[in-house]
């Protein structure tokens, strides 16, 4: 089961999946990107999915293009070690920041630093 969080902040909105993001759990994750594409500054919060798969990757891409094709900057914030590497060898970090704090991704996204 995938839970998905987001948070309104006053710079930047926030959307925290929850859980797997597989296959079976895609959809919903896609859908949330879609309702947020038209923000201004949005970060993913991938610190709290222990897996994702390829169709996973698929929808962090499609969404990030969408969110783009509507003018507006994302980053990505990951803790886990074998998702930021699998981020890293599919080349996404050269498409969008991926820090391993969220503060950092708040920083590469207002180009504020987040600790405050």
């Amino acid at each position: 089961m995938l839970e998905i969080e987001v948070e309104q902040n006053g710079s930047y909105t926030l959307c925290r999946p929850v859980g797997e993001l597989d296959a079976y759990t895609v959809n919903d994750f896609r859908e949330a990107l879609g309702r947020l594409a038209h923000e201004p500054r949005l970060l993913i919060d991938l610190s709290s999915v222990p897996f994702m798969d390829s169709a996973g990757l698929g929808a962090l891409i499609g969404g990030i293009r969408r969110v783009r094709e509507a003018t507006g900057d994302v980053a990505v914030a990951c803790s886990r070690p074998t998702l930021t590497r699998l981020l890293h060898t599919t080349g996404f970090d050269r498409i969008v920041p991926v820090t391993e704090t969220l503060n950092g991704a708040i920083s590469a996204l207002t180009g504020v630093d987040g600790s405050g």
